[in-house]
């Protein structure tokens, strides 16, 4: 039986922490508790690269039992994308007995207090953080992220969002103070006088539907959000992506109930195959809060149909890039190469169109026609991802058969100015591993815009010819406006071209930024900095983490009494 921890002990341990995300988020500087190096662990609790591979190979064809009520039987069938079958077994649960269980620990965990709760939040983190090498390795085998990526984005830069999360949940509930003591003058006569009391109170069961690319990354910050503020939590993870969400769920249960608190307050709904169980939960009478990350089809569902619920969504968007002019050249096609190839452009924030004009773009390296930026782009992919074993380490795996679908049929849409090209994984032979594929488009051809305007997620982008930069802000326009975009990128060295750009970003709502040709990419993001999404344009109506991601997700009730 582990030791109890109590509150005070929590805030010991976790208030320092907390005050020094407050202070990131209020200076937006760079700061984070989570190293992203592997030889970082190993010491205070912390597994180290061994220790952590040995855990997760311990949990390869186990059964995660949480000791949750309503489970009515037992799910698996998660295969890994670099081949291996995981075979790890997870509850599923009868919703009709295990939500109710879930509301019965809100009262208490109300009562907490906005402090304790992020105290208990923070516990949560440190114990995922010491576990971040068995983390690594259950998201690699799940979203086919290659194994630095899932350590840094999947362990470090998850920790990094559910903390942030945490922070922002804790500046809004204390920005009203406990209580007031209310004196209004009455002249001659006695003045009337109230105490008032003010309680953050839960919006009610929050439910966090997980996606397959990034399961923490993307599930954290609702996670947390609504811990945070009160509410209990039920996390449905991707199919495919259950492991990571699933250990999870037994460290906040473990935490919660050691703090003594009902660890019903954090449950997973694992689902039988082909079940489709979210549709089912997110119109549930006791889901107040949704958390939302996928396609656009289901996304807009959720907004349309789950009535009763406060709805986070994060779509999917048609990322762009305007290539005017640059005056690093070279920095600007490595740039480019790596953010292109990164996780085989799984990412959100991947870019998809690159808008050059067809009269080509002014460099330090002399003018540069459309056919030769696009020609020395492939060239630049080409040498980054040559050799095999560093094509692994950036590319992973292809994540699911819908990912490899589109990017062999990219190749019909346009001139091919990039051939994909199989690369075998010598650890994991059944692993499907491809660099990406450049497709050049004419963006004045009717059929050409309409490829560009679809979202083709995976490593396919299209070198869009277009007849100036002013036809290439007009096109970026309409595409945030219309299929909305979470990143925007653009390099030029013109004042006025930047002038126009920049405004279309604001009044589009779309994340921009300019003449990356260093070690910062235009789909990376970094918690206590760099808002990810805008909430402001149709890929997604919430952005991680703000103000307004946690705010309504508690109400503050009033208690009044006569003093």
């Amino acid at each position: 039986m582990a030791a109890a921890l109590t509150v005070d002990e929590l805030i010991s341990r976790h208030r320092p922490t907390l005050d020094q995300a407050l202070e990131a988020i209020r200076t937006r500087a760079y700061w984070s508790p989570h190293p992203e190096h592997p030889k970082a662990y190993g010491e205070h609790g912390s597994l180290d690269a061994a220790a952590g591979k040995a855990a997760f190979d311990a949990l390869l064809g186990s059964r995660l039992d949480l000791g949750q009520p309503g489970t009515d039987g037992w799910v698996d069938g998660e295969v890994s994308p670099y081949g291996i079958d995981l075979g790890v077994e997870y509850p599923h649960a009868d919703p009709d007995v295990l939500l109710p269980a879930m509301r019965a620990g809100q009262g208490a965990w109300r009562d907490a207090g906005p402090e304790a709760r992020a105290m208990v939040c923070l516990e949560i983190l440190k114990r995922i953080s010491n576990r971040t090498h068995e983390f690594a390795h259950a998201v690699m085998h799940t979203s086919g992220q290659a194994f630095v990526m899932a350590f840094q984005a999947g362990g470090a830069h998850a920790q990094d969002r559910g903390l942030e999360a945490v922070a922002y949940a804790y500046a809004e509930q204390v920005r009203t103070p406990d209580v007031a003591e209310w004196t209004k003058p009455q002249g001659k006569r006695d003045p009337l006088a109230l105490t008032k009391r003010f309680v953050a109170v839960p919006r009610g069961i929050g439910l966090v539907i997980g996606c397959n690319t990034f399961p923490t990354w993307n599930g954290y910050p609702g996670l947390f959000a609504s811990l945070a503020t009160g509410n209990a939590v039920l996390v449905k993870p991707h199919p495919r992506a259950v492991l990571p969400l699933a250990l999870t769920v037994r460290i906040a249960r473990e935490v919660l109930a050691e703090a003594g608190f009902d660890p019903n307050l954090v449950a997973l709904a694992a689902e039988r195959p082909g079940e489709g169980i979210a549709k089912t939960l997110a119109t549930r009478p006791e889901i107040k809060i949704i958390d939302y990350t996928g396609s656009t089809a289901f996304g807009d569902w959720l907004e349309t149909h789950a009535r009763q619920a406060q709805v986070f969504t994060e779509k999917a968007g048609v990322n762009t890039v305007i290539l005017e002019s640059t005056d690093d050249y070279r920095g600007m096609l490595a740039n480019l190469a790596f953010s292109l190839s990164l996780y085989s452009g799984q990412m959100c924030t991947t870019p998809q169109n690159l808008l050059i004009p067809r009269d080509g773009i002014r460099t330090d390296a002399g003018p540069k026609t459309f056919d030769e930026v696009t020609a020395d782009l492939a060239r630049a992919v080409d040498g980054l991802l040559g050799d095999d074993a560093r094509a692994n380490a950036l590319l992973g795996a292809i994540v699911n058969p819908d990912v490899k679908a589109r990017l062999e049929a990219a190749a019909s849409l346009g001139d091919v100015a990039l051939a994909s090209r199989e690369i075998t994984n010598p650890d994991f032979p059944k692993a499907v591993v491809r660099t990406p594929v450049i497709v050049k488009l004419d963006g004045s051809k009717p059929d050409a815009e309409a490829t560009c305007m679809s979202e083709c997620f995976g490593p396919v982008s299209f070198a869009v010819a277009v007849d100036s930069a002013d036809a290439a802000v007009e096109l970026l326009r309409r595409t945030v406006r219309e299929k909305g975009a979470m990143t925007v990128g653009a390099y030029t060295t013109d004042a006025e071209v930047e002038r126009k750009i920049e405004e279309v970003c604001l009044e589009e709502a779309a994340q921009l930024s300019f003449n990356l040709t260093g070690g910062v990419y235009v789909n990376q993001t970094a918690a206590f900095s760099d808002f990810h999404g805008s909430g402001g344009n149709p890929a997604a109506n919430a952005t991680l983490t703000d103000g307004a991601f946690v705010a309504s997700r508690f109400r503050v009730v009033e208690v009044r009494r006569e003093a």
